[in-house]
């Protein structure tokens, strides 16, 4: 083998280098780019949830302007019942319109011997269904049945202001529950009260027991509950303790009832006489039901006296089919 000269060696390795250098740079390998964090997403915020609306009472419980008459519910045993199903228009009074009553009338009504009272007065203030504001002024000039059986509201607009019978006032309206609505009245709704027939008033007052019992021996009961008009005037109890000791057991004998029944009619006059009436006849003799015979009527110093000495010392009870008198004694015919 030839070996090449020293001097073309050289040359070569000149020539290699010159070439090497004017060859392209070479491109370098593209590195990866930096990885970028993941944009953010954004969480939803869950919308606030509405409370589901209180019903009648604990909307009122809740109100804080009817603490009055929330007791008086509770007192009357109604709660349940106004958190029933409805839907029921509760006219509601405040607490100022409680105050508005007579002194001692709301703690009257919350014994429990007034209790009947009491709810009577409250079933007055609901009228069954949902009566929103629009829907009562549409009620102008007509009367709203309310949950007290034959006791209807009278609902007037007057300027623009609702009024329940002529007095109360609506000041707040539409307080929707969830069984129902409440307005606000600024007055509290008594109802009338539904007169009893003439015995049956002599029942409840407690102070005719012996006239009742009297009555029922005579077998009246049934002409003084009847269509009249009768004016009775009632001796008490009291009246009858006058009499001579063993008459009224003598009296309630079966072979003496004609005699009672005929002392009975002698203190009933045919028609309704109201005391004004009474105080016209001073002088004057009163047909009795007791048939030929009459009572005098006198007036004294303003009182009026029948047959001179029985004095007249109540007026005006008023009844369904009549009027009571109240008298100190009893009336005996000649």
């Amino acid at each position: 083998m030839k070996r090449l000269p020293l001097v073309t060696l050289f040359v070569l390795i000149i020539a290699s280098l010159v070439l090497a250098a004017c060859a392209p740079a070479a491109t370098p390998a593209p590195t990866a780019a930096p990885s970028q964090p993941p944009a953010p997403t954004a969480t939803p915020i869950p919308p606030t949830p509405t409370p589901a609306p209180k019903d009648i009472v604990d909307t009122a419980v809740a109100d804080g302007r009817f603490t009055t008459l929330v007791a008086a519910v509770q007192a009357a045993g109604l709660a349940d019942t106004l958190k029933g199903a409805g839907p029921f228009t509760v006219f509601a009074p405040t607490d100022d319109a409680f105050a508005k009553l007579p002194a001692g009338t709301v703690e009257d009504l919350l014994k429990p011997e007034n209790i009947e009272t009491l709810k009577n007065i409250l079933l007055y203030h609901v009228v069954p269904g949902k009566v929103m504001a629009a829907d009562a002024v549409a009620l102008d000039g007509k009367m709203a049945d309310t949950a007290l059986a034959d006791n209807p509201l009278n609902i007037s607009v007057k300027d623009g202001k609702v009024y329940l019978n002529d007095n109360a006032e609506v000041v707040i309206t539409d307080i929707e529950t969830s069984n129902g609505v409440i307005h606000v009245i600024d007055s509290v709704l008594l109802p009338e009260e539904k007169l009893t027939d003439i015995v049956d008033t002599a029942v409840a007052d407690g102070r005719f027991t012996t006239l009742v019992a009297a009555v029922q021996a005579a077998g009246l009961v049934e002409t003084l509950k009847g269509e009249g008009p009768f004016t009775l005037f009632a001796p008490t109890d009291e009246a009858f303790t006058k009499l001579p000791s063993g008459t009224v057991d003598d009296l309630l004998k079966p072979e003496n009832l004609e005699t009672l029944t005929n002392i009975l009619l002698y203190h009933v006059v045919s028609g309704k006489v109201m005391a004004a009436d009474v105080v016209q006849l001073d002088g004057q003799m009163v047909d009795t039901a007791l048939e030929g015979q009459q009572i005098k009527i006198t007036v004294k110093d303003g009182k009026v006296y029948l047959n001179d000495t029985v004095q007249v010392i109540i007026t005006d009870i008023e009844t369904s089919n009549g009027v009571i008198h109240v008298i100190d004694s009893v009336l005996l015919p000649e």
